[in-house]
């Protein structure tokens, strides 16, 4: 007598199946899929020459990971006009190992960099379900980082300007671009107020000036700031884009107070009537205690910013 199993069982079988086959595509496939988003949007003052920039977030960099490395190193070939670094680049204790020769062939182009909370302290294990709970805690006693060492490299040898709670006028491509950022606002170390003065220590701005906003974590008090410092496009992380998403939905925690449909991707930030454009990138790495991404792939963004038909009457 042939005797069938419990249908019960039967689904729980299913469900273990689809569960086991989704973990190995994002242990071991999505989290090594990088891509490059490529996208446009009016951001500069009326007038101007587009920008290419290239936005890298998230890096969390452990000395081993090559395959990271050496896609991040390929991005050069883009050339992009500006690099935009929101944080998080070290992953591990002897992270700046592989950022050195991830970012080594970007010398000499123009970039700015914040910090992440993980370019400061290194990771620790987690339970990774706790992700799945709200914005992630502080941890006690963490293990510090050579963050001096890492700003150096960035400073000294690639040519990059620091603006963690500061602000600066570049010359990109031709044209001035005044850019201010703050350090990471998931630890409360974001300082807004600092910002009024650092700009105006850089002298009057040209009309035809364009202002970027620079953040590692794009909480709603500092997007709302940044545009009240007439940001003309902000640039974040932090969040990579949900990291486990669900197919045909999106991202289902932002590890802050974004709304969930902008915690990936180019989208529009309003405030008093004005928007400016919002790139926020996923990432493209993960905690070495969270080694997965799951409908949420890998990214750099090369975003080109182009002039506006006209300029800002609320500005």
């Amino acid at each position: 007598m042939r005797v069938s199993a419990h249908p019960a069982l039967v689904a729980l079988g299913a469900v273990g199946a689809l569960g086991a086959a989704a973990a190995v595509w994002g242990i071991g496939i999505e989290r090594y899929l990088f891509t490059v988003r490529d996208v446009t949007a009016p951001a500069l003052a009326p007038g101007s020459a587009p920008i290419r920039v290239l936005h890298i977030s998230d890096a969390h960099m452990a000395p081993w990971q090559h395959r990271k490395q050496d896609w991040l190193a390929s991005l050069a070939q883009l050339k992009p006009d500006l690099i935009v670094n929101t944080g998080d680049n070290l992953g591990h204790r002897d992270g700046l190992a592989g950022i050195r020769r991830a970012f080594a062939p970007f010398a000499g182009v123009p970039g700015v960099f914040v910090h992440g909370s993980n370019d400061i302290q290194a990771p620790s294990p987690r339970n990774p379900l706790r992700y799945f709970a709200g914005p992630s805690q502080r941890h006690h006693e963490p293990e510090m980082l050579d963050t001096d060492a890492m700003d150096a490299y960035f400073t000294d040898e690639l040519g990059w300007t620091d603006l963690n709670n500061a602000a600066a006028r570049l010359t990109i491509a031709g044209d001035t671009i005044d850019a201010f950022g703050v350090s990471d606002a998931h630890r409360d170390w974001d300082r807004l107020e600092d910002l009024p003065e650092a700009l105006a220590a850089l002298g009057p701005r040209d009309a035809g000036t364009s202002v970027l906003g620079v953040t590692h974590a794009p909480y709603q008090r500092v997007l709302n700031g940044f545009i009240g410092l007439d940001a003309d496009a902000i640039f974040g992380g932090h969040t990579h884009g949900g990291q486990v998403c669900l197919p045909g939905y999106g991202a289902l925690v932002a590890n802050c107070d974004i709304p969930l449909k902008q915690a990936k991707g180019l989208s529009t930030w309003t405030l008093d009537g004005r928007s400016v454009p919002l790139n926020v990138s996923a990432g493209c790495g993960h905690s070495i205690y969270a080694p997965v991404r799951f409908a949420c792939r890998p990214e750099a963004t090369l975003l080109t910013l182009t002039a506006r038909e006209h300029d800002s009457a609320s500005r």
